[in-house]
């Protein structure tokens, strides 16, 4: 168990299952509950927006196969994530389903996230003339003047962090202005507030690639540009979150007539590889993570390794 230092407890554990945008989680989320006798809680921030589908790769209803799905289509794309807000969220899910007998199976690729659900962790505050201060240059300046920035104090958070992702760039220096101390310093140990087995899916890069591509084409294929005109004109653009998502932000650019949808399609393919590897990096960095290669052709066969590895961890 990834939990030593809390109680045994009779309860369920926490199932995580983790890896890379298109390593093969959800399904296996699935497959893991069905198996468990559990329930899957959402840990990818984007799929936690209503109406953003297509984009996030979000399971429809006849793919969960009777599977309960918490945590899905719970903000409008014109809020912005919150960590703390998520892990509030995402707590009273387990410990309602733990409470019941069920299994929460974690499913998801936000490090950060996942970390604020099972992990002892809490959030420094914020300083609104702080925020609005960088939020005001982030306007004037960019996110790549910033993102440097982020680079000299902590480099550490400036690799975990995209380039093009000013609201999350613009909260790191915050948090490092109030605390004197760098973003990451903030993070704490591995140091679990549940019973917990992570599970990281782990598919070799050129496959892993190969797999992205082929998503990025299904999406388009299955009319990702008409469900960004449509959350546009539910105020898609004046989100600071869920503007910025992979391939969203891309087809707004599409839209605005700033490149073409081939341009749009190839950035989100080279987004989407570089932010495949700055999550593979982030769980790497955890030692708990049993990693299970998903590169099997046979869904039951990678299903019959989680199950079998999960036995190990809980008699463990």
């Amino acid at each position: 168990m990834n939990a030593a230092s809390s109680p045994p407890s009779s309860l369920p554990p926490v199932v995580a299952v983790v890896g890379p945008t298109a390593a093969g989680k959800s399904d296996l989320g699935v497959a893991l509950a069905r198996h468990l006798g559990g329930e899957v809680v959402n840990a990818d921030s984007m799929q936690l927006y209503k109406g953003m589908d297509i984009g996030t790769a979000k399971l429809t209803h006849e793919e969960r196969q009777g599977v309960p799905h918490h945590l899905l289509d719970v903000w409008e794309v014109t809020e912005a994530a919150s960590v703390a807000e998520y892990q509030r969220l995402a707590r009273a899910e387990i410990d309602r389903l733990r409470a019941a007998g069920r299994t929460p199976v974690l499913v998801g690729g936000s490090g950060l996230y996942v970390r604020g659900a099972i992990d002892a962790m809490e959030f420094p505050g914020t300083d609104p003339a702080v925020r609005a201060r960088l939020e005001a240059e982030l306007a004037e300046r960019g996110s790549g003047v910033l993102h440097q920035r982020l680079a000299e104090a902590d480099p550490g958070a400036a690799h975990a962090i995209l380039p093009s992702n000013g609201r999350r760039i613009v909260r790191a220096l915050e948090v490092i202005e109030i605390t004197g101390r760098p973003f990451t310093a903030n993070l704490p140990g591995h140091e679990a507030v549940y019973d917990t087995v992570q599970l990281g899916v782990d598919v070799a890069r050129p496959e892993l690639d190969e797999r992205i591509a082929l998503r990025v084409d299904r999406m388009w294929d299955g009319g990702l540009v008409e469900e960004v005109r449509a959350l546009e004109a539910a105020g898609l653009r004046d989100g600071l979150t869920a503007s910025r998502a992979l391939g969203y932000q891309q087809v707004l650019a599409q839209l605005a007539g700033e490149c073409t949808d081939q341009e749009a399609r190839a950035e989100t393919v080279r987004a989407t590889k570089r932010f495949a590897r700055r999550q593979d990096s982030w769980f790497r960095r955890d030692p708990r993570v049993h990693w299970l290669s998903g590169a099997a052709a046979d869904r039951g066969e990678l299903t019959g390794r989680a199950l079998a590895l999960l036995e190990e961890a809980v008699t463990a």
